[in-house]
């Protein structure tokens, strides 16, 4: 991931011909936040270990600090320098340290007491798997189609994260078709079991505390957040979905679509994605490809 190349398996793309710029670089990506969040939440283990270590439900704040970590983080592994890169790969690596624990009581197919670590390669894999399902979903939804040889590319360059987060080579999709097999699998496999914690922890994404102003707003985030869940997974958490939300989500989505069209790239993308464009003219070397 050093220099002009993605290094991920076989995969060697020049730095600004990566498919992540493409995608990544759309703010409207933010809504692949929250369902992405509630997809991780529905492992019982990454519910325990952000109940247990995360200012998420505790801080008034957590939520908006999370998510501007997930953000900042985001842009300076696919946008930053290789410098950017490696300092952001180091931090999220030192905040994986602190990170462990055990289940407090058994949960699907886990057994009280069941230990957890945020440097497990099995629930790094569920977390990246989440989003990149998502980033593909928001996109298509809102912004246009990717062909299956972009999906593929996207997969590919994202698992570059595996050696510098110590997950076994080749234990991350290449493929779009791996990914849809590997979380049709998870959901099937009786390790996605939505506890109490995680509940909790769904309400404060989905009912975050703001003036009464940003009520349409975060409404409208809402819908989405709930209708781009499997059906399985809404019912699980207790989400109520009807025909008639199911309107308003494909009449929401064609606005956004049709505003998205009509919006400059100024606006609709992020300034870093500009910052790396530029840099790339310039002949500097950026970061690793992220999801």
């Amino acid at each position: 991931m050093r220099g002009s190349k993605a290094e991920s398996g076989s995969l060697a793309v020049p730095i600004d011909q990566r498919i992540g710029w493409k995608l990544q670089r759309e703010i409207v990506l933010l809504l692949a936040w929250g369902p992405a969040i509630l997809l991780q939440l529905a492992h019982p283990l990454v519910a325990q270990g952000i109940a247990d270590h995360s200012s998420f439900r505790t801080q008034r704040r957590g939520r908006a600090r999370r998510l501007y970590h997930t953000i900042d983080a985001m842009l300076q592994l696919c946008f930053g320098t290789e410098a950017q890169a490696q300092a952001t790969l180091a931090r999220i690596n030192a905040i994986h340290d602190r990170v462990n624990g055990h289940l407090a009581g058994p949960v699907g197919v886990f057994s009280a007491g069941t230990r957890y670590s945020a440097h497990d390669p099995a629930l790094l894999a569920w977390v990246h798997a989440t989003l990149l399902d998502m980033n593909l979903r928001v996109y298509e939804r809102y912004v246009g189609p990717l062909s299956v040889e972009e999906k593929d590319r996207y997969c590919a360059e994202a698992s570059a994260i595996e050696t510098p987060f110590g997950i076994p080579a080749g234990r991350l999709p290449r493929r779009f078709a791996e990914l849809n097999r590997y979380m049709s699998a998870m959901l099937a496999s009786g390790e996605i079991a939505i506890t109490d914690d995680a509940r909790l922890l769904a309400r404060e994404i989905l009912y975050p505390p703001a003036p009464r102003l940003a009520a349409p707003a975060l409404g409208l985030v809402r819908l989405h957040t709930v209708g781009l869940l499997p059906a399985s997974i809404r019912a699980a958490y207790g989400l109520s979905w009807s025909p008639s939300r199911e309107a308003w989500l494909t009449a929401s989505t064609r606005l956004v679509r049709a505003a998205l069209r009509l919006t400059p790239p100024v606006v609709r993308h992020w300034p870093a994605a500009r910052r790396a464009a530029r840099r790339v003219l310039e002949g500097e070397s950026l970061g690793a490809p992220a999801p």
